[in-house]
């Protein structure tokens, strides 16, 4: 499977410390990056200590990342929440053009849903699971749009899947019983597609208590 990202923006906020895995401390920061449309996505980076050691970077620095996207279940929420991240394998502080760039193989997990939006744009969602060594996998959220979303909604669980696209932020609206809260969702969006019909395997074996580890 594979799973790709490269990352190029600006520091919102110094790193701080996200949790501790193997003896090794994580760390956490906001990075943002613009689109050629203008807006901005804000991506949450998470980086070992030891590749920090190696670049120290902080708020207002621009940096490349390469990695990888994860996610991981967040139990400490009221209802369990899907948390999607890039993982930095590289770091490198350096000027350049802003970039989201994003390639993933792996095998649809739930049934795509094909919906329109108020003004009339096609979307299809989609689960994919990417598989990670030692029998773990990432599942991420996708979204494609137009033409490309009525090929996405012919697909059938267990479909393997490779894309293009790009990691984003999106914020929209929540509204509860009593009050409306403002979050933020991560999702990719795709921008090319090719798909194979499959038997279901073991990556399309999605619960919602997701993965936990980085």
């Amino acid at each position: 499977m594979k799973n790709e990202i490269v990352l190029h923006g600006r520091l919102a906020l110094s790193p701080r410390v996200s949790h501790s895995n193997h003896g090794e401390e994580f760390y956490i920061f906001p990075l943002r990056v613009r689109r050629l449309s203008g807006a901005e996505d804000r991506l949450n980076v998470v980086v070992g200590e030891r590749l920090l050691r190696l670049c120290p970077v902080e708020e207002g620095d621009e940096v490349t990342v390469q990695g990888q996207v994860r996610s991981f279940n967040d139990h400490t929420a009221v209802k369990n929440r899907l948390v999607i991240t890039a993982f930095a394998r590289q770091l490198r502080r350096e000027p350049g053009p802003d970039e989201n760039r994003l390639e993933l193989a792996g095998v649809l997990c739930k049934q795509p849903t094909f919906r329109r939006t108020p003004l009339g744009r096609d979307i299809c969602d989609m689960m994919l699971a990417v598989n990670r060594p030692y029998g773990r996998a990432d599942y991420l959220p996708c979204i494609s749009w137009g033409a490309l979303a009525y090929r996405c909604a012919r697909l059938d669980v267990g479909a393997s899947v490779v894309l293009e696209g790009r990691l984003q932020s999106r914020v929209y609206t929540k509204r509860l019983e009593d009050r409306e809260e403002l979050r933020t969702a991560f999702e990719v969006s795709v921008m090319t597609m090719d798909a194979e019909q499959g038997p279901l395997n073991s990556a399309t074996e999605y619960s919602e208590e997701g993965t936990v580890d980085v």
